[in-house]
């Protein structure tokens, strides 16, 4: 599999990885759940000194994003996300809980207080840097080109050029390809434009990586290969407030030792068949 460095022209662009960490932040919190036990004028003890004596920590998640974070068939929160949360909990020795808000919600929540820390694949960029702590990432997302498995002709992103291409033309992944010469085929999104690509009606698709696994997981069978992907990474990590080092310290160690234990790796492979904990 060949990389290429395409992945610096999708960061110029302002590409998220993925569909939840794309997406723009919002001044207004609309979840409601657990309320957080962040730091007061009432009380002197840090976020992660109130957690320990609490018992509990509590994340931010939609609950409505698949595979990271959504109810199964028995109405049960599970996911990528929510199990990475759940074994940082326990290393931390306290419980984990979990409030349920949309994304556009999720950061102002963490601002008003409502939860100690937001675990739902968001992604570290040097905005969100200026104002938030980040712990170490847990999700390495690429770039990647995506071709029918019986495709011998691309192998890079610069083969694209007079290839038809399976795409959401308004999207990030289209001027992209368009950049390396690619012919846009429009579709309505990633479901679509794969399926174009096994039919033979489109030479290939670009999307990141993650979302290629998540389909492969689910598609075992599904007649189509990744044959290139970007150097660099799209990380996301557990968001917390920007006075919250203590904490930040504490999942940072526990991540560590999810990592050296091999925990992250099942779980990554429970969910995409692949570890994307690690980078490339």
């Amino acid at each position: 599999m060949r990389k290429t460095s395409a992945f610096l022209l999708i960061a110029t662009l302002g590409l998220g990885a993925l569909a939840g960490c794309g997406k723009a932040d919002s001044a207004s919190a609309s979840g409601s759940g657990t309320t957080a036990t962040s730091e007061t004028s009432e009380s002197a003890k840090s976020t992660y000194e109130q957690i320990k004596e609490n018992g509990y920590i509590t994340f931010a998640t939609e609950g409505t994003y698949s595979p990271y974070s959504y109810h199964d068939d028995k109405n049960e929160l599970v996911g990528f996300d929510v199990e990475v949360a759940k074994a940082v909990a326990e290393k931390l020795g306290v419980e984990a809980k979990f409030t349920e808000t949309q994304w556009d919600g999720i950061i102002a929540g963490l601002d008003a207080n409502k939860y100690d820390a937001i675990a739902n694949q968001v992604s570290i960029t040097e905005e969100r840097q200026e104002k938030y702590l980040f712990s170490d990432p847990y999700t390495y997302a690429y770039g990647a080109v995506v071709v029918n498995g019986d495709n011998n002709d691309i192998n890079s992103f610069e083969d694209l050029k007079g290839k038809n291409v399976a795409l959401t033309v308004t999207s990030n992944w289209a001027e992209v390809a368009e950049s390396y010469g690619g012919t846009i085929v429009s579709t309505s999104g990633f479901s679509e434009s794969i399926q174009l690509v096994i039919q033979g009606r489109a030479d290939a698709t670009v999307n990141d990586n993650v979302t290629f696994l998540d389909f492969k997981a689910n598609q075992p069978d599904a007649n189509v290969k990744i044959v290139a992907t970007s150097d660099e990474a799209t990380e996301s990590a557990v968001l917390l407030r920007k006075n919250d080092s203590d904490l930040q310290a504490a999942i940072n160690g526990a991540l560590k030792e999810l990592r050296e234990d091999g925990t992250l790796t099942k779980i990554s492979e429970k969910y995409f068949g692949e570890d994307i904990t690690s980078a490339q």
